[in-house]
């Protein structure tokens, strides 16, 4: 079982970094349209999902009132939605559940958890888990910075998961290493460098003037190979890139 955080000694902490700074205001949503007043931000729709009444009234009650999300009762199929499900552990039908929530109905997913066993992590991420939170440090602005992180398509990851993170697929690739005919990932050289930048913990805007491009032009690289490879978000194709050797 994880308990105790420490942080990793490696670039790649930047998927946790990601999503941990402090929000700024552009972070709590998109600008609407007419009707609602310039200015106006619409807030992040946030379902709770939790195995026992107490635990999803806990949560409920940290959201309830915060200006950057709106709490809704049921998961919906409408652009940005975020699923927050807390578990102590996890079970096949834990994960049953993430995956229904994150393939079938579309929303993007914040795991709130007690304990993950390192065989469990990479299922996690591969299930489009992009921001996960220690029970035990759930509080309202945690949540939130994590709610705000899977809005994104960004990672949030706690330290300690990450450096676990990191060393699982680093095993996975070395053992992939000796097989003749594994499969390559096939990443372009400026998809690699993005992904470099990204596991470093750069957002958009400082990826695009690292590397002479426009914000568009680093949206659109991300957007063309999680496409292609069929990866959930960034902290999934940064452990793609890890487990395949590219950084």
């Amino acid at each position: 079982m994880l308990s105790t955080p420490r942080t990793p000694e490696t670039g790649a902490a930047g998927i946790a970094a990601a999503g941990t700074a402090a929000p700024g205001p552009a972070a709590f949503g998109t600008t609407v349209g007419s009707g609602l007043g310039a200015g106006t931000r619409r807030r992040i729709p946030v379902a709770v999902q939790a195995p026992d009444p107490i635990s999803r009234e806990g949560a409920v009650s940290q959201l309830r009132g915060r200006p950057e999300v709106e709490v809704r009762e049921e998961v919906s199929a409408a652009p940005g939605t975020v699923a927050l499900l807390i578990e102590d552990t996890l079970d096949e039908a834990a994960l049953a559940r993430l995956r229904r929530i994150v393939r079938s109905e579309g929303a993007r997913a914040v795991l709130v958890v007690g304990t993950i066993r390192e065989t469990e992590l990479l299922d996690v991420i591969e299930c489009g888990v992009g921001a996960i939170v220690w029970r035990r440090e759930a509080t309202a602005h945690r949540l939130v910075q994590a709610v705000l992180a899977a809005h994104r398509g960004d990672g949030d990851l706690p330290a300690d998961l990450l450096g676990r993170l990191i060393s699982q697929v680093g095993t996975l690739h070395r053992g992939a290493a000796g097989r003749p005919g594994a499969p390559s990932l096939g990443l372009a050289p400026r998809e690699v460098d993005v992904l470099r930048l990204v596991a470093e913990g750069l957002d958009t805007g400082e990826i695009a003037s690292k590397l002479s491009y426009s914000e568009r032009t680093v949206k659109n690289v991300m957007h063309g190979l999680t496409t292609r490879l069929h990866l959930r978000n960034r902290a999934h194709a940064v452990a793609y890139a890890l487990r395949e050797g590219y950084i």
